[in-house]
């Protein structure tokens, strides 16, 4: 069985962490840097789009639409969440 977000936070010791309802298998890490208080979680920008297209039956444009001005666009304090860009693969 495999276990839910909040405990795979706990066993690496991150607890009270901003995190966006609905999107847990989006999520890929914990973003800290040095200055910041808070920890910061990160989603793959590309599977947040790919749900997003896959729960509203929207085209990738419309999705990116809405992410950018739900989620990317949504400052909810120093722990609001971030979203990882990959490079191309070479």
């Amino acid at each position: 069985m495999k276990a839910n977000l909040e405990d795979r936070l706990m066993e690496i010791g991150v607890e009270n962490i901003l995190t966006m309802d609905g999107y847990d298998d989006c999520m890929v890490g914990v973003l800290h840097r040095y200055g910041l208080s808070k920890n910061v979680a990160v989603y793959d920008r590309e599977k947040v789009l790919e749900k997003i297209m896959r729960l509203s039956e929207c085209s990738y444009s419309d999705a990116e639409e809405y992410y950018e001005f739900n989620q990317l666009g949504a400052w909810v304090g120093e722990g609001t969440p971030a979203f990882l860009v990959r490079l191309p693969e070479e």
